[in-house]
């Protein structure tokens, strides 16, 4: 066990020591906090002082509050400023520190030998490479929001993810499964559904080592993607593509988003590292902060705890969303795959566990259905892995409070209030299909992968199609979908109304969560896509 008294929010083990780095953090508040080395590690050796880390320095930014009332305004159907979108030098104009802070913080880095830094356009992150001997002799700062180091420790195994597992194999089940043919049927897409305009774009976000193998993505448009003009070839890979076998998160998010998104420019971005063990999310917002042509359309299949991360870090990746969406970008993440999840706080008490970044009022969140019959296409009921619920570290956001409140007034019985955050944001926003699908990894094809790893690239590449549909009117992305999405109340979706998922099994709710019910609820969101439907309510 290591203790420290900090003036922070976050700390980070150096990888592969015992040793804690302090934080640089500008709040206020002191308290100690303790840490457990894992399972089965033991000390071996510290790390050398000459062995170069990187810190990521994330900069107080200006006019947070401004960027938030911004978005609301460039995403509300209703306003004037609706898809009046800025430019990432503009979006930099907005958030950027303040020439005092980064004037302290440079002389500062500069004041304990630390030179090698490079900033983004945006100005708000600071990379900066440093020797370990250098990082145990800086200290505490003001104008710093919070630093964050690239790695902790290693994961062991497949235990690299509380919020859950990704794709997973289904242990049981007799259908013939899902393929890019069967979604299409079931979503009303046609032949003629696929993209054509030349400024459209989409992309899918890798993170725990995963990554997909090209060869594998073109065995499975050659398998499964017969009847409509697709791309057999990713665009462009941001990151470098690790080698050995192919991960089946990677591979099934590349799949389906390019099937259902079909014959649309696609790129993968892959992110190597962890935060605190978990998915470096930072990461990625920095390289999106730092390129001014991104993809209109992100998906994203990874998720944690949301008390398994500080709130410090919660916080800044939301407002690194508020800054996507200001630039007219979708970020859609899955809902998770533990139901409501559970969480045991003493022997005697346990509440719902909701999962981030699907808690974040600034993405759409994805959640996961099943056929209603396993052997036949039919209408969609809840998978009872989908995650959902109530966030215990936001607020709910304004465009969801009605479609919120009618569902607490009107289902019972609800969940014991203990066990959930009434006033939390609630998620997820919509659904669609997350049970056995036929993915090809390692040059295999594999049958009844599962999850709502599956759902959300889906849903993606159909938002990557009605992107398409409006450029070629010159209508400007979707954007931030939500504040639309839940005014058009289940317009353009298959409500799912029955089913209920899993959460803590114990006397008081004994395995059960949230129930589905008509309209939006806390288990499928508003429902599944009917892509016509759909595209025609958000054609203006």
């Amino acid at each position: 066990m290591y203790c420290i008294w900090v003036t922070c929010l976050t700390q980070e083990f150096l990888p592969g020591s015992s040793i804690l780095l302090l934080p640089l953090l500008t709040s206020l508040q002191c308290y100690s906090q303790c840490f457990s080395v894992p399972e089965n590690w033991i000390l071996v050796e510290g790390v050398e002082p000459l062995e170069e880390v990187e810190l990521t320095f994330a900069l107080k930014q200006q006019n947070v509050k401004q960027m938030e009332e911004l978005l609301k305004l460039v995403s509300d159907p209703d306003s004037h400023q609706y898809g009046k979108y800025l430019s990432l030098e503009e979006v930099a104009t907005l958030v950027q520190p303040t020439q005092l802070t980064e004037k302290v913080v440079q002389n500062w880095l500069q004041s304990h030998g630390v030179k090698n830094c490079h900033t983004v356009v945006t100005r708000d992150f600071l990379q900066c490479v440093m020797t370990y001997q250098e990082t145990t002799k800086i200290r505490p700062v003001s104008h710093l929001l919070s630093v964050f180091l690239r790695n902790r420790f290693p994961p062991k195994g497949k235990d690299i993810s509380k919020g859950w597992e990704g794709a997973r194999q289904s242990a049981l089940g007799y259908q013939l499964g899902v393929t890019p043919s069967v979604i299409r049927s079931r979503y009303n897409l046609t032949a003629k559904d696929v993209g054509t305009a030349t400024n459209n774009s989409q992309a899918v976000a890798q993170f725990l080592e995963q990554y997909y193998h090209p060869a594998d993505l073109a065995e499975f448009m050659s398998l499964f993607a017969g009847g409509f003009t697709h791309m057999s070839a990713v665009e462009r890979v941001v990151g470098t593509q690790g080698g050995g076998k192919a991960g089946i998160e990677a591979s099934l998010d590349v799949e389906y988003i390019m099937s259902s998104g079909a014959n649309i420019s696609t790129w993968v971005f892959t992110n190597p590292g962890r935060h605190e063990s978990q998915e470096p999310f930072l990461q990625w917002m920095v390289l999106l902060s730092n390129m001014s042509a991104v993809p209109w359309v992100h998906t994203i299949s990874y998720g944690d705890d949301e008390d398994s991360l500080s709130d410090a870090y919660m916080n800044r990746i939301n407002t690194e969303f508020m800054k996507g969406g200001l630039r007219g970008i979708s970020m859609l993440f899955a809902s998770g795959d533990s139901g409501a999840g559970c969480r045991h706080l003493t022997k005697e008490r346990n509440t719902f566990r909701p999962s981030f970044p699907a808690s974040s009022p600034y993405v759409t969140t994805v959640g996961g259905t099943s056929f209603k019959n396993s052997f036949k296409l039919t209408y969609e009921v809840t998978d009872y892995i989908s995650g959902g619920g109530f966030s215990n570290v936001f607020a709910m956001p304004d465009y969801q409070v009605g479609a919120v409140q009618a569902y607490l007034k009107s289902v019972q019985p609800l969940p014991p209030q203990t066990y959930f955050n009434i006033t939390g944001r609630a998620y997820p926003d919509l659904a669609a299909l997350s049970d056995n699908y036929w993915v090809v990894t390692n040059r295999v094809p594999v049958p009844r992968v599962s999850g709502t790893s599956a759902s959300t690239p889906v849903v993606g590449g159909m938002l990557s199609l009605i992107n398409d549909q409006r450029f070629l009117k010159g209508l400007p992305s979707l954007g931030f979908i939500n504040p639309r999405l839940y005014k058009l109340q289940g317009k353009g979706l298959y409500d799912v109304t029955e089913g209920c998922h899993q959460s803590c099994l114990d006397d008081k709710v004994e395995g059960k969560g949230f129930r589905a019910s008509p309209s939006w609820d806390p288990v499928t969101g508003w429902g599944t896509p009917n892509y016509p439907a759909l595209l025609k309510a958000l054609m203006d």
